[in-house]
């Protein structure tokens, strides 16, 4: 998979995504959470990630909202890119074959890593399918999103270009 390159970042993304999280818990986040490639290789922690605005999205084959949130997030990815915002998804699928026929059908052209044991789902409290948190260039949690309408892409497209024009 293609976009897999840039999964690497998604410790470094945990790190600094925590709700309550400061530099003292950056190690223990990071610890809590075993993310990986859909080929099964750990993703390596790096703190790249600081300085960007991340979208988060949690996804699952099974979610028809997902189905939907993919072209927005291809979309995104695509537009907002070069202005330092970097796209993620996380699959909580139970069974890696669902999330590679998923992503056959629907191409993401962002970063793809699974959360196999659901560790990082369970440690940010994702309630629903998909559920989105997009992260400031500090590593703050600047909004949650649950779900996917396509009505609300204007507001967080709205919200993305303020975070990715603000001075760290």
């Amino acid at each position: 998979m293609k976009k897999i390159k840039q999964s690497f970042f998604i410790i470094a993304l945990l790190l600094l995504c925590s709700k309550n999280a400061s530099a003292d818990h950056l190690e223990q986040i990071s610890s809590a959470c075993d993310l990986k490639t859909l080929d099964g290789k750990p993703a390596l922690a790096l703190q790249e990630l600081r300085g960007k605005v991340v979208y988060m999205d949690f996804w699952a084959s099974w979610c028809p909202p997902c189905v939907k949130s993919f072209p927005f997030l291809n979309q995104l990815e695509h537009d907002m890119k070069e202005q330092g915002l970097h796209v993620i998804g996380v699959n909580l699928d139970e069974k890696v074959k669902d999330a590679e026929e998923f992503l056959t059908k629907h191409p993401a052209h962002f970063s793809i890593v699974a959360d196999p044991a659901k560790t990082c789902a369970k440690v940010l409290e994702v309630m629903a399918m998909p559920t989105s948190y997009i992260i400031d260039k500090k590593g703050n949690i600047r909004h949650v999103h649950q779900g996917f309408r396509p009505g609300e892409t204007e507001q967080l497209r709205a919200l993305l270009t303020q975070l990715v024009m603000e001075n760290p």
